[in-house]
C-alpha cells in the first residue's frame, strides 16, 4: 500500500486530527465524495430519471464490485441503505411462527438483539442464545446441542460486535448450520471493510453489511448478500415493491431471479455512486493487504495500552481492529478529555449498548479506538504515548 498516497486522497486529515472511529463513521476518500457532488450536480441540472439512465452501467458496478469484496456474483448482491435495513429485509422475508426459534450469541449486536426480542412480543418466537467458552470464544458444542434441540427456523450471528475486538468463528458456525440445513444470518457490518470476507467459505444464507464504517462509504448505504439457495427457494422480503417483482396478473406478481428483490425501487443514486467507489478502492488496495495492516496497528496499540495499566476488554483467541479499553479503575471520563483535547477521535460504548456482554464483564462502559489503513504507525505511537502520561 502507498500510505502517502492514500493520506493524500483524504480531505479529513488536512487538519491533522488522529482519526480512530473507523468502526462508528469513517472518512470518506475524495474520490467518493467528489463522484457523489458530481453525481447530484447532474441531477440538478436534468433530473434523477435521464441521469440514472445515463448512467445505468456505472451504477451497475455496484453489484460487480461488491460480489468481488466477498466472493460472490452479482447476481447475490442487493443494495441496502444501512446494514440495519439489510438485515431487516433479510428477517422478514423468513415465515416466523409462533414457538419458532431463533439461536444467537451473547455477543450480537444491540440492534439485532431489539428485533429478536420484538419478533418474541409479536410472534412469540422464542430467543435462545449459545453459551460463550472461558476464552469468549463461541461453544460451537452447545450451539449443536441447541440446534438439534429446538430445530431454529434461524441461527444469526454478529461477526465482530461493535462493542468488543473479537473476532467470532461464523465459519465453523456455518459448517453447523449447513449439517442440520438450518437458515443462517451473518452481521458484518464491522467486518467487511477491515478484513477479508468470503461467503462461501462462511457458508451462510443472508450477510449484512454498512457503507459507513470500514468500508469508507457514505452514511445511508450497505448491502445484503442472499445465497442460491434461499433464492431458488423464492424467500422475498415482506414488504415488496416493483423493484422485486413483475406485476403479472391482477392479483399476483413473479418474483425477480436475483437478489434485488430485497431492494426498494426508490434509492438514493448519488449514494449508491459514491459507496460503489468506496467498493472499488478498497478492492483496488486488496482487502489481504487492509487485513494485515490492520493487525499490525491493533496489535501494537492494544498492547502499548495494557502495558501501561490500562484495563483492555477484547476477550478471545483472534481480535480485530477494535480495541476496547478503561481507565484501571474503570474510569472513562478523563481518557476521553485526554483524547479530545488531543484532536484524537474515539468513541465511547456504555452499557446499554452491550448489556449482556458489560454484564458479564461487570462493567458499565468502554472507550473504542478503532485504527484503519490509513493510520499510521506514528499515529498509534503517539496515542500510546498520550494516554499513557494521562495515568501519571
Amino acid at each position: 500500500m502507498n500510505l502517502d498516497k492514500i493520506r493524500q486522497g483524504i480531505r479529513g486529515l488536512e487538519d491533522r486530527k488522529i482519526f480512530l472511529n473507523n468502526a462508528g463513521s469513517s472518512l470518506m476518500p475524495k474520490v467518493v465524495v467528489d463522484s457523489m457532488i458530481d453525481y447530484l450536480q447532474q441531477e440538478e441540472q436534468t433530473g434523477g430519471y435521464i441521469v440514472a439512465a445515463k448512467n445505468e452501467a456505472f451504477l451497475e458496478e455496484f453489484y460487480e464490485e461488491t460480489a468481488k469484496l466477498i466472493n460472490t456474483k452479482s447476481s447475490n448482491i442487493a443494495f441496502a441503505t444501512s446494514a440495519t435495513d439489510a438485515y431487516a429485509k433479510a428477517l422478514s422475508s423468513i415465515i416466523f411462527k409462533e414457538g419458532d426459534v431463533i439461536i444467537t450469541t451473547v455477543d450480537d449486536y444491540i440492534s439485532n438483539q431489539i428485533v429478536f426480542i420484538s419478533l418474541q412480543k409479536k410472534l412469540n418466537v422464542k430467543i435462545v442464545r449459545t453459551k460463550n467458552l472461558s476464552d469468549n470464544e463461541l461453544d460451537l458444542e452447545d450451539l449443536e446441542n441447541l440446534i438439534k434441540k429446538h430445530q431454529p427456523k434461524l441461527v444469526a450471528v454478529t461477526h465482530i460486535p461493535t462493542n468488543s475486538g473479537l473476532i467470532q468463528d461464523v465459519e465453523a458456525v456455518g459448517k453447523i448450520c449447513k449439517q442440520y440445513d438450518v437458515l443462517y444470518l451473518v452481521d458484518a457490518c464491522q467486518s467487511v471493510g477491515q478484513m477479508e470476507v468470503d461467503v462461501e467459505k462462511i457458508g451462510c444464507d443472508f450477510l449484512t453489511a454498512t457503507g459507513r464504517k470500514f468500508m469508507r462509504g457514505p452514511r445511508g448505504t450497505g448491502f445484503l448478500y442472499v445465497s442460491d439457495k434461499v433464492l431458488e427457494q423464492n424467500y422475498a422480503p415482506l414488504l415488496l415493491d416493483m423493484r422485486g417483482a413483475h406485476w403479472s396478473e391482477f392479483d399476483d406478481y413473479e418474483l425477480f431471479k436475483t437478489a434485488k428483490r430485497f431492494e426498494h425501487w426508490e434509492i438514493s443514486y448519488a449514494s449508491l455512486f459514491g459507496f460503489t467507489q468506496a467498493i472499488k478502492y478498497a478492492n483496488q488496495i486488496g482487502l489481504d493487504q487492509i487485513e494485515n495492516y490492520n493487525k499490525n496497528l491493533s496489535g501494537i496499540l492494544r498492547n502499548n495500552l495494557k502495558e501501561s495499566g490500562f484495563q483492555i476488554w477484547d476477550l478471545g483467541n483472534h481480535l480485530s481492529s477494535i480495541i476496547t479499553f478503561s481507565g484501571p479503575d474503570g474510569n472513562l471520563e478523563n481518557i476521553q478529555k485526554v483524547l479530545k483535547e488531543n484532536n484524537i477521535f474515539f468513541s465511547v460504548t456504555y452499557k446499554n449498548s452491550a448489556l449482556i456482554d458489560f454484564t458479564n464483564k461487570n462493567i458499565n462502559g468502554i472507550v473504542r479506538l478503532s485504527p484503519h489503513y490509513f493510520n499510521t504507525i506514528d499515529e498509534i505511537e503517539k496515542v500510546s504515548e498520550i494516554l499513557k502520561n494521562s495515568l501519571k
